[in-house]
């Protein structure tokens, strides 16, 4: 373990934690050094202190603990991988639906696109560790589409941090239920973990972390809704939990859509179809896009086609 030691500067008094942490180039992106603060590896005059939004102040010794690195064991398979894009610091990748992003903590042989990459690509950034590396940003197994994935650590860091500071583009396309009567809507509504089940999000007024969907809709149908949905921010299942929220939960959802489901679909009918970054080394602005795939159409289909 590697501790890196800070007194506040008196012009950066008032700054975040996690920002004034960011600032000293500890080689991590912003959201690793949130998560190592939550988890308990910062210290503030010797005490520790898990938010990460806390407001440091002239004087205080900061203690930061990094983590050593440990060698990749993540088995590499041969699965294939469709690469919209690449270069020598990043690829952009279409998920198919059905495929998670990466493994879980002490399984690492699955049909994970984690295991394909490291078949498929021979360097990739090192700052998400042995279960998670290249991986900028993920989205659930079900939903397909978009995702950027670094090979180096200075580009996982830059991208990180443009998700941070909500200048990544990141747009969906969604299959909901019922007819929405407005053209758009902004749902800004704090997500946290739901109290009766782990593994679920929900809208948590209180104690619930910023998150802002907008939501374009593209067409209507009889009974259900065709939307583009954009994220200011990125938190674990927010379009799938903010349109249920507002009572249109996405078609074929089986953790947050209807009980009973007309449309059968294998899989909530959401589709990542833009995404739009900085690029890290040449600051140029670049934008990628991919169609929906075979089970959204045909879940389109059964929407326009009901009487």
């Amino acid at each position: 373990m590697n501790k890196q030691r800070f007194i506040v500067e008196e012009e950066n008094s008032s700054m975040r934690l996690d920002a004034y942490l960011s600032s000293k180039d500890l080689g991590k992106s912003r959201s690793y050094i949130q998560k190592s603060i939550e988890d308990g590896n910062c210290l503030v005059n010797g005490k520790i202190i898990k938010k990460a939004s806390y407001k440091v102040n002239e004087g205080e010794e900061i203690e930061f603990s990094l983590l050593e690195d440990k060698p990749l064991d993540v088995v590499k398979k041969d699965i294939p991988i469709n690469i919209i894009y690449q270069d020598d610091d990043l690829l952009v990748i279409n998920k198919p639906r059905g495929m998670v992003v990466h493994p879980a903590n002490g399984h690492y042989d699955g049909d994970t696109l984690v295991n394909a990459l490291l078949y498929h690509i021979k360097d990739l950034s090192s700052i998400n560790g042995v279960v998670r590396p290249g991986i900028v940003h993920r989205i659930d197994k079900d939903t397909s589409g978009l995702l950027v994935v670094a090979k180096n650590d200075e580009a996982h860091v830059f991208l990180s941090n443009q998700l941070l500071d909500h200048s990544m583009h990141r747009e969906y396309m969604a299959l909901v239920e019922g007819v929405i009567p407005h053209t758009d809507i902004k749902i800004d509504a704090p997500l946290g973990k739901d109290p009766k089940d782990r593994l679920k999000r929900c809208v948590d007024i209180y104690n619930g972390k910023e998150a802002v969907t907008h939501v374009h809709v593209l067409e209507r149908f009889k009974a259900n809704t065709l939307v583009r949905c954009t994220l200011e921010t990125g938190r674990t299942h927010q379009i799938r939990v903010h349109m249920q929220y507002i009572r249109h939960p996405i078609v074929g959802d089986p953790v947050y859509g209807y009980r009973k489901q007309e449309i059968k679909a294998n899989g909530q009918i959401l589709h990542a179809y833009q995404l739009t970054f900085v690029h890290p080394r040449t600051k140029q602005e670049m934008t990628f896009t991919c169609p929906i795939d075979e089970e959204f159409e045909r879940a389109l289909e059964a929407a326009r086609n009901k009487k």
